[in-house]
């Protein structure tokens, strides 16, 4: 077929960024949701745990850069401190666990007193009740598809008002 019999090749104009448009929607209405359910696993967390003081025994650096096993780490990444942390939940077993939120320079230093929360059905389940802990990761995706779907409904916005 050509043009002249009235098809209309989408990838050219406003077709193909609608599609953009719409991909970036949806793009960021899947990390949305993801940062809404993350957030609500937190609160799930909360509504359960409980409190118990802790210290910060030692910090577990580690190089957790992303990549297959042939990339080269690059020389700007750094290692991350991660915080281990013994407590001693309601039962009376000291426990330890390393937290999995970890950065550099250290938010935490050995022998820091921290509060520990723990669901009591599952003790090694245990997070320090802080920041970054708790709604770092909710946040990063909650931003993300949150500035996406933004993007997207802009473009889409403008796309419309200009055909």
């Amino acid at each position: 077929m050509s043009e002249g019999d009235g098809v209309r090749v989408p990838w050219r104009g406003w077709g193909a960024r609608r599609w953009v448009a719409f991909g970036t929607i949806a793009f960021g209405s899947l990390f949305l949701v993801v940062g809404l359910v993350l957030a609500g696993v937190s609160v799930s967390f909360l509504t359960d745990a409980e409190k118990a003081r802790g210290t910060v025994v030692a910090l577990d650096w580690r190089n957790d850069s992303v990549g297959t096993s042939s990339r080269r780490a690059r020389s700007d990444d750094k290692p991350a401190a991660y915080p281990v942390v013994e407590f001693t939940p309601a039962d009376g077993t000291p426990r330890t666990f390393r937290s999995s939120t970890g950065s550099n320079p250290p938010s935490y230093e050995e022998g820091d007193r921290v509060e520990v929360l723990y669901r009591a059905d599952s003790p090694d389940d245990a997070r320090i009740n802080g920041f970054a802990s708790l709604w770092l990761l909710p946040l990063i995706f909650g931003g993300i598809g949150l500035l996406s779907a933004g993007i997207g409904t802009a473009l889409a916005v403008m796309g419309r008002r200009r055909s």
